[in-house]
């Protein structure tokens, strides 16, 4: 009975121990998260048609999206000082622009 006893407990720690991995890869590696961050020629030119749109400024992030029919997402902080989000689908055209600094209202300027 004590080795039955010692080969169960064995056994629940290997497979507690390959879950807790398991779980902490697909958070290391993004699976656990929609927007995961973009790199490479993708970028580049999710960056630029960005920039086009919002009529420059500096582009901060490019992440995969999944929000409103968009497939990229680029952080614009534009010349004004506010930050834009510019949603763009797969052809790098733009589906939105959403606001995200105070005080500017839906047609993107600044209230006074």
């Amino acid at each position: 009975m004590r080795g039955r006893t010692r080969k169960i407990v064995v056994g629940l720690a290997v497979v507690g121990a390959l879950v807790l991995g398991g779980t902490a890869l697909a958070r290391a590696t993004g699976a656990f998260d929609d927007e995961q961050q973009l790199v490479g020629p993708q970028a580049d030119r999710a960056r630029a048609a960005a920039l086009r749109a919002t009529g420059g400024g500096t582009a901060n992030a490019v992440e995969r999206d999944s929000e409103d029919g968009a497939t990229y997402e680029v952080e614009v902080t534009k010349k004004n000082g506010s930050t834009v989000d510019v949603r763009l689908d797969e052809s790098f055209g733009v589906v939105v622009i959403e606001g995200d600094s105070e005080g500017e209202d839906s047609d993107g300027d600044e209230d006074e």
